[in-house]
């Protein structure tokens, strides 16, 4: 009986050495990756992401430019200095998003 489980423990261990060398093995060969010259293809839908993203967050920011600037006005007639001072920020937020799709065109992206 002692002889059995010894058995089948060993193998269990050897069986399990070769799951974890067959696993391994293959990832270490070297593979040769025909590309083609025209990516194209590839990257046709992750730059129409890229446009659309960016374009999305152009709209909020001329949103949240116009809200602020009214916001703005709004304090200033109320001659409320911290509010006027929320709405300057948003004002400056609102303009770094408008202007993110001329940046990055600027860019080259």
């Amino acid at each position: 009986m002692k002889n059995k489980n010894r058995f089948f423990k060993n193998m269990k261990t050897k069986v399990v050495s070769l799951a974890a060398a067959a696993a391994v093995i293959p990832t270490m060969l070297p593979s040769v990756v025909y590309a083609a010259g025209d990516t194209s293809s590839v990257t046709a839908p992750l730059d129409s992401l890229k446009t659309l993203v960016i374009a999305i967050i152009g709209a909020v920011g001329v949103i949240i430019l116009a809200k602020n600037v009214m916001e703005f006005a709004q304090a200033y007639q109320q001659q409320d200095s911290s509010t006027m001072n929320s709405a300057l920020k948003g004002i400056v937020a609102g303009i770094m998003m408008a202007g993110i799709s001329t940046v990055l065109s600027f860019l080259g992206y």
